[in-house]
């Protein structure tokens, strides 16, 4: 699997991307998110593809977009984590967050801990982050789609 910054050779990968309404409960749809990257510097669009396939898409943002979540400048929020339906269960999203620590220390050497922010009632996304090593410090928050658990995970 190679994580990647979005470039315009991956737009019909992010077109053909499918997610579902129950996914969307959690988060945002990729075309939706990829299109916020472009109006925002500070936020990055991340493909995880295997051979050839965009399996997981997600959002880095630094400085103002992870402010809401963490007061350490050095943080970096992850956002917009979704797996492609057709590659749900396979293992990918479990994958991309162990290689996820690596690329952010590679591509943003600034950064010392990774924040997202979960929704409370998403058990299986909660689960995954405590097993690839995100900590809950019990601070919550009201979102858009509900109460949401910020964690974070030290680099």
């Amino acid at each position: 699997m190679q994580l990647v910054f979005y470039d315009r050779s991956y737009h019909d990968l992010i077109e053909q991307y499918q997610i579902t309404e129950q996914q969307l409960k959690f988060t945002g749809a990729p075309i939706e998110s990829n299109r916020l990257t472009e109006l925002d510097s500070d936020r990055y669009a991340i493909l995880a593809i295997q051979e050839g396939n965009l399996v997981t898409y997600f959002n880095l943002h630094k400085n103002e977009g992870v402010k809401p979540f963490a007061d350490n400048p050095s943080a970096i929020l992850l956002r917009a984590f979704s797996t492609d339906n057709r590659y749900r269960g396979k293992g990918y999203a479990k994958e991309v967050l162990k290689l996820l620590p690596s690329f952010i220390k590679e591509h943003f050497k600034e950064i010392d801990e990774i924040v997202l922010a979960v929704n409370k009632e998403n058990d299986v996304a909660q689960k995954l982050y405590v097993k690839c090593g995100f900590i809950d410090h019990g601070e919550r928050r009201m979102g858009k789609k509900g109460e949401l658990i910020i964690m974070s995970c030290s680099l």
